[in-house]
């Protein structure tokens, strides 16, 4: 059976673009398409179809309110937002994520053909889909009887890591670590904001250390997101400025299309953002977050792994634990795409797998101890 897709959007070239570059794919079919978001709902109760494209901007009925009324009407296909690269188009979109949507891509713009704008959407916009259905590759898919396993003591998280496509069954180390913490470091990707808001959202406290996270996403996007979260909890949250000294109780999201690293010492780390290549295809990179976080912090992290599509931070994730880190994963049942949580449990490198609304808790308690240990450093 071909993955079904409705595509929505007032443009006709825009329409046409996408139709061409999903039938391109010999396991995708177009239904359907629509001009507006209430002509959407018509056609998505007539199609039923597997997923659909979504449109931001679009007249009679824009995209955000085409996606809050089709999830009020109980829809739960994914929703592909299909956005502008725009301070404006971010915004919208982020609205977008907060009424239901799954994921978006941003349309091609500055591309020289039309060969290439289909190349473009082409590579972005079909693996979502596919995972987003479940007919992509996901690296730690758990059967329906199937529970989390233990890893035996001494086995190490890299060897995990390595043996990691043989193993299809999340895994837990056996106990996490009890020293406390000097940072908490967060990796995300599809479905991400929604899943940031919640754990932030569930913070009651400002944490005694600071947090880092890398979100995929492009510029103007992650501005607009860590304004976002600023209003949702107790922490401070900011998009990350190189140079600046890490404070406790803040958030530091990295800016889109820049990695997010640490400079300096243990004592006094600081923001070092780069425009070194992309890892795992991603640019900001959990794994190249991670690895820094750990050189200049040494194993005292707490790294907390959300929903995402592929696997970049299972890596990093692998080395945190190996050298006496504490990992936390969500888990596949609240997760919108179980790609980098999931590679990193079936590889044994997270210490628990939580539902997303258990995550807050879980890192404010494994927080705890770490005034404590500022407190004795400084002594």
């Amino acid at each position: 059976m071909p993955l079904r897709v409705l595509v929505v959007d007032d443009s006709v070239v825009i329409r046409r673009l996408l139709v061409q570059a999903l039938e391109s794919e010999a396991d995708i079919e177009v239904v359907g398409t629509a001009s507006d978001g209430a002509r959407a709902l018509v056609k998505a109760e007539q199609l039923q179809p597997d997923a659909i494209t979504m449109d931001v901007e679009m007249p009679v009925m824009d995209g955000v309110e085409a996606v809050r009324e089709l999830r009020r009407r109980g829809v739960r296909v994914p929703i592909v937002m299909f956005s502008t690269l725009t301070a404006r188009g971010a915004s919208a979109t982020l609205d977008a994520l907060a009424a239901g949507a799954s994921d978006y891509v941003t349309k091609p713009s500055n591309v020289g053909s039309l060969a290439e704008s289909l190349a473009r959407v082409a590579s972005e916009l079909v693996p979502r889909l596919r995972a987003l259905v479940g007919r992509g590759t996901r690296p730690a898919a758990r059967s329906a009887a199937a529970a989390p396993r233990t890893v035996p003591a001494g086995a190490t998280a890299l060897a995990g890591l390595r043996s990691a496509s043989a193993h299809h069954v999340p895994a837990v180390l056996p106990a996490a670590p009890t020293h406390p913490v000097r940072a908490v470091v967060v990796g995300s990707s599809t479905g991400g904001p929604e899943a940031l808001s919640r754990l932030l959202g569930g913070l009651r406290r400002p944490l005694p250390v600071p947090m880092l996270i890398t979100q995929h996403m492009p510029p103007l996007f992650t501005a607009q997101l860590a304004q976002r979260l600023d209003r949702l909890g107790p922490s401070t949250v900011v998009e990350a400025s190189d140079g600046e000294v890490l404070q406790p109780g803040r958030v530091y999201v990295a800016p889109g299309d820049v990695h997010l690293e640490l400079g300096g010492t243990a004592a006094t780390a600081r923001v070092v953002l780069s425009h070194g290549e992309p890892v795992n295809f991603c640019r900001p990179s959990v794994d190249v977050m991670l690895r820094s976080a750990l050189a200049v912090l040494g194993p005292q992290l707490l790294g907390v792994m959300l929903t995402g599509m592929g696997q970049d931070g299972a890596a990093g994730a692998a080395e945190l634990v190996a050298a006496g880190g504490t990992m936390i994963s969500q888990d596949e049942a609240t997760s919108v795409v179980w790609g980098m949580p999931g590679a990193v449990a079936a590889a044994g490198s997270t210490h628990r797998i939580l539902p997303l609304d258990a995550v807050a808790d879980a890192v404010a308690a494994r927080c705890e101890d770490a005034a404590a240990f500022a407190a004795g450093v400084r002594r």
